[in-house]
């Protein structure tokens, strides 16, 4: 390259040193033209031809050489100068060899690596954040964020490619073909006001009490507004300590704002304030438990409100006691250990009940939808809905794609009945076909989309009814018209049977139905052992009065022998782990639905005195279904949400694919010491 660089430079001197020599033959030409006029002018310009003529010859052989000479003391001025600038310069520069080596390096990059007595020679060794990726850069430049000492810069990798130089203070270069140009930029001040910027930006959120009726009745009148006055004070000496400003909306609920630089601080105490409102006492027989929904890195501060109003929606949605703040488009959980009380009036199942006839009024036909792999729970749901839809003159299908071994039974009561027409029961192909503008979709006994047993009918149909009983989670089905999620309702059967009989005087029940309904609750509630309330035995005795039979459902559900035996193979294996979880694997071998036997095996663990959880693992069609139980020192729902699943306090469940059973074991020991050691296990 430099060779023809040279070669490029002396032909433009030929070329410029030439142009005299050039004019010589026009000026001899000029002086014969005038001697053929005028001989005696022709003389007198001959000597001045001559002295240019000699002047350009002599310039030609002996001028271009200090011609020449001067250019290389300029180039050699000009190398110099170029090197004194680069060692001299403000940003730190070095170069390194392509396997990470430093080789030169100027003043700044030296006086950097001076303020770590010590210091390596190795990028690796200095930076940990390069990796031998970044070296392999063949083409622009690969930037890197580190840190070094007590600053924070942006390094800037370009490759070079050499042939050989003669440089003394880079000898080491000679051979290689690649070399790294490395630019430190110091970003520490930046960042610093970065972080000063965002520390002092405003946080939104929203305080309610989730039971502040109750808490109230449950205490002396004259002592009621001491209980609020305490309230009040928890409330905002917690704020007012971070600098914050708290404004009461309602009786019940609070605004309040503060500096984003105490998030940290509030997160790591995991909301203390939860916790701090349960202790206070006057005599009231319920502690006050609270929800906050926090707001926070939107585009506006008014993006922050309306954040801090999803994340509340999602705590109440949860059961509340418990935080969410939704920090841009994450979404985090804290708190959430107490049991949800149920509530005593029915008056929002009235007013759900009277939406919901509202809606199917307005609509030719219903499509009502449960959750994949169909229990007893979402099939009774369906059912009951599909009465309330037949008593309104609606036509109405229940879709299920897999019929599994828990539904069956009660299924063929359906099927084989002619009281019932023979398209009861579509799948979710048949069902899209049906769809148009005048077609309701109801969404039973699931709130995520993901794990519906049809998830593309939520894009085709435009009103969509949710009505489930488990908590919510980040994912839930967008923009529904109506939506009726409780947590502390033991089963969706009995959301179903409360609104069967708000929604229309005179609906009659027919015993299959109510046997399906009834059978929900009893599976649900494990023989109503678990999260059950007053609601959920008045809403059994209805079924009763409509014609549920115990016996019936009992033996209905009865066990067949392989199932009974992997129940059994299932807590064999279990192992208990750290003194009160119970981890089993339920084998799928002979097993017609190994979930629902998995999931049994999970409330049987339970029996075993100690035990606050179990957890069993069910290998099947190439995933790994997981089941979790616990009574009420654990929240399951918590833990299946870290490895992606959901569900209630008290029965969750995930789904995990392309690993073994082995590390799914392992990584639910993992979330189990994770939640130990936040105190997230009472």
């Amino acid at each position: 390259m430099k060779e023809h660089e040279n070669i490029k430079v002396k032909g433009l001197l030929n070329i410029y040193l030439g142009w005299p020599l050039v004019l010589s033959l026009f000026l001899v030409c000029a002086n014969g033209a005038l001697l053929l006029v005028n001989w005696q002018s022709a003389c007198v310009m001959l000597p001045f031809t001559i002295c240019y003529i000699g002047f350009a010859v002599w310039l030609w052989l002996y001028g271009r050489k200090r011609v020449l000479g001067g250019l290389v003391e300029f180039s050699a001025e000009y190398a110099w100068i170029q090197k004194q600038l680069l060692t001299d310069m403000a940003l730190p520069y070095a170069l390194a060899d392509d396997e990470g080596r430093l080789v030169w390096m100027n003043d700044a990059f030296q006086a950097v690596l001076e303020r770590e007595k010590g210091s390596s020679k190795h990028l690796l060794n200095l930076f940990p954040e390069v990796t031998k990726q970044d070296f392999e850069v063949e083409n622009g430049a690969v930037s890197v964020h580190t840190s070094f000492g007590n600053h924070k810069y942006q390094m800037d990798l370009q490759p070079i490619y050499v042939s050989g130089t003669e440089e003394e203070d880079i000898q080491a270069l000679i051979g290689r073909e690649k070399l790294l140009a490395i630019y430190l930029f110091d970003e520490t001040e930046i960042l610093r006001c970065r972080q000063e910027v965002t520390d002092e930006k405003m946080v939104a959120g929203l305080v309610y009490l989730d039971n502040y009726d109750e808490a109230l009745e449950s205490v002396e009148e004259v002592r009621r507004s001491l209980l609020t006055a305490l309230i009040d004070r928890k409330i905002n000496k917690y704020i007012g300590s971070m600098e914050g400003v708290v404004k009461k909306l309602e009786k019940d609920k609070y605004f309040f704002t503060v500096k984003q630089k105490y998030m940290e601080q509030i997160q790591e105490e995991r909301f203390s304030i939860l916790e701090d409102v349960k202790a206070v006492n006057i005599g009231n027989e319920m502690a006050v438990t609270l929800s906050i929904g926090i707001g926070m890195n939107g585009e506006s501060y008014a993006q922050n409100y309306d954040n801090a109003r999803t994340s509340i929606d999602m705590a109440l949605g949860r059961g509340g006691d418990q935080a969410v703040v939704k920090d841009g488009s994450k979404i985090q959980y804290y708190g959430g250990k107490s049991q949800q009380q149920e509530k005593s009036t029915r008056v929002k199942a009235r007013v759900k009940a009277h939406a919901l006839r509202e809606l199917m009024e307005t609509k030719d036909h219903l499509l009502i939808m449960g959750h994949k792999m169909s229990d007893i729970d979402s099939f009774g749901a369906a059912i009951g809905i599909y009465r309330i839809a037949t008593a309104l003159n609606k036509k109405s299908h229940i879709i299920i794609n897999e019929i599994t071994s828990s539904v069956e039974p009660m299924m063929k009561r359906f099927v084989e009945n002619p009281e019932y027409p023979e398209d009861l029961f579509l799948t979710g192909a048949q069902a899209a076909e049906l769809v148009d503008s005048n077609t309701m979709l109801v969404v039973v006994d699931v709130n995520r989309p993901s794990i519906t047993d049809a998830p593309e009918l939520l894009k085709m149909v435009k009103t969509i009814v949710v009505l489930d009983h488990h908590r919510q989670s980040s994912e839930i089905i967008t923009n529904p018209v109506l939506s009726y999620v409780e947590p502390y309702a033991s089963s969706a059967c009995e959301m179903v049977a409360e609104v069967l009989q708000y929604i229309a005087d005179g609906i009659k029940i027919k015993p299959a139905e109510a046997d399906a309904m009834y059978a929900g609750i009893v599976i649900d509630t494990n023989n109503f052992t678990n999260q059950t309330g007053v609601r959920t035995f008045e809403a059994a005795a209805f079924l009763r009065r409509c014609g549920a039979d115990v016996t019936r459902v009992r033996k209905m559900f009865r066990d067949d022998m392989e199932e009974y035996r992997a129940r059994a193979a299932t807590i064999i294996s279990a192992e208990v782990y750290r003194e009160f979880f119970s981890i089993g694997i339920c084998p799928a071998d002979g097993l017609a639905s190994p979930t629902i036997v998995g999931a049994q095996a999970a409330n049987e663990l339970l029996e075993i005195r100690g035990i606050k959880a179990s957890v069993v693992f069910t290998p099947y069609h190439g995933a790994i279904y997981v089941s979790a139980r616990s009574i009420d020192d654990v929240n399951v729902q918590v833990m299946m949400e870290k490895l992606g699943g959901g569900g209630h306090r008290t029965i969750a469940g995930a789904q995990l694919k392309d690993i073994t059973v082995d590390d799914a074991k392992k990584q639910i020991k993992e979330v189990i010491d994770e939640m130990l050691q936040k105190g997230e296990v009472s």
